[in-house]
């Protein structure tokens, strides 16, 4: 049996922060590499929130989810500005 009396240790792994532009970058690879039409499923996720618009390979549906929807709104409309308004 174990001795209880003495403390355990253990280490908490802090969860891996991603920006933005990468969850967009490699939701986008998954949906691509599977056959989907991209913008649609981003966009019928940033819409709706279900998550099944996005697959589940590579981790894209557990990946996305970790940014806000507001978030990534905010990425591309700050990309569209960027790069096609701000000239």
């Amino acid at each position: 049996m174990a001795d209880n009396k003495q403390t355990q240790f253990f280490k908490v792994v802090p969860e891996k922060e991603y920006e933005v532009s990468d969850v967009l970058e490699q939701v986008y690879i998954a949906l691509v590499e599977k056959g989907y039409n991209p913008v649609s499923q981003i966009v019928g996720y940033i819409m709706s929130g279900d998550p099944t618009y996005i697959t589940s390979h590579k981790g894209a549906r557990s990946l996305i989810m970790k940014a806000e929807r507001d978030e990534l709104l905010e990425e591309l409309l700050k990309y569209y500005i960027d790069n096609k308004l701000s000239r």
